[in-house]
């Protein structure tokens, strides 16, 4: 699955919790797609990537830690904790379905070499199915900027949100 369709997913369900601030909404999109650092592994070339994408970070004990940081960083509740590791899940059971044939997740990495084969489940990595995907967290994104008036700019870029929110209140009337 694409990096900016992980990142919606955590946007879009951050917003489900009215009771989320702008920064705990980002943590949700950081939550959403932090898995997907183990995509720098690329950076020590192309066989380094085949070996070690989906399984340094695409694994539980990555998920805790992860989603245990992240709690640290907006507001040390439980909740939290659950909420950040239920969308780093997101991410892994997107990534079941979108990221291709042959991509498996190391799930219990590093305390086994254990995958899950996706092969029978998944589609393309550009197909139809992840594009459709992320055309409607896209249409989610936007009806939550015309609706809840902010975007997923709020935390760290408030004067383009206010801009951008304002432009689609404009579209709405």
């Amino acid at each position: 699955m694409h990096v900016p369709t992980h990142i919606m997913s955590g946007w879009c369900v951050g917003n489900l919790f009215p009771k989320l601030n702008a920064r705990q909404r980002l943590m949700c999109m950081i939550a959403a797609s932090i898995a997907d650092l183990d995509g720098l592994t690329r950076l020590g070339g192309q066989e380094s990537y085949w070996r070690w994408h989906h399984k340094v970070c695409h694994n539980l004990t990555f998920g805790i830690i992860s989603s245990a940081i992240l709690v640290i960083f907006s507001g040390r509740k439980i909740g939290l904790f659950l909420l950040y590791l239920a969308l780093f899940h997101l991410h892994l059971n997107l990534d079941v379905f979108g990221s291709g044939p042959g991509w498996g997740i190391y799930y219990l990495w590093p305390f086994s070499n254990w995958m899950f084969d996706n092969t029978a489940y998944s589609w393309q990595f550009y197909s139809w199915q992840n594009e459709l995907t992320a055309g409607i967290l896209l249409l989610w994104t936007i009806l939550i900027a015309i609706k809840a008036k902010r975007t997923p700019l709020e935390a760290l870029m408030p004067n383009l949100d206010r801009q951008l929110v304002a432009r689609a209140g404009r579209i709405r009337a």
